[in-house]
């Protein structure tokens, strides 16, 4: 089962490059999206509309401003779940998941791997 990071970074500070790295540490298959290219670890970061691979769940790092712009590509990979990670919570968004029949979570997907509830 594979996790998709959308808004994917290759830089070491922010929390999407983190998230990737404990996902990889806690042994989970990654595909990441961003706007940057470049790579976290040796996975390459891709656009979006690039992505054609089975995901298993989504982890948000975008604002919620521009989510619209992906929104349609998102639910059409039919992940089984979307983790809105804080700061990335999205009303109209969650609610179209929903009704597409995906698992909507508001949480941190960091703190979901500490507490080893991913």
């Amino acid at each position: 089962m594979k996790t998709l990071i959308i808004g994917a970074s290759p830089n070491p500070e922010r929390y999407s490059y983190k998230a990737a790295i404990s996902l990889l540490q806690n042994g989970h298959d990654l595909v990441l999206a961003g706007s940057r290219q470049g790579f976290i670890g040796k996975i390459p970061i891709q656009h979006l509309e690039d992505i054609t691979d089975t995901i298993d769940t989504i982890t948000l790092y975008i604002n919620p401003k521009i989510q619209h712009v992906i929104a349609d590509k998102m639910l059409s990979l039919k992940p089984r779940r979307i983790i809105f990670n804080p700061g990335t919570e999205n009303p109209v968004l969650m609610n179209k998941a929903a009704v597409s029949g995906i698992e909507v979570l508001e949480a941190c997907t960091l703190v979901l791997l500490a507490t080893k509830s991913y």
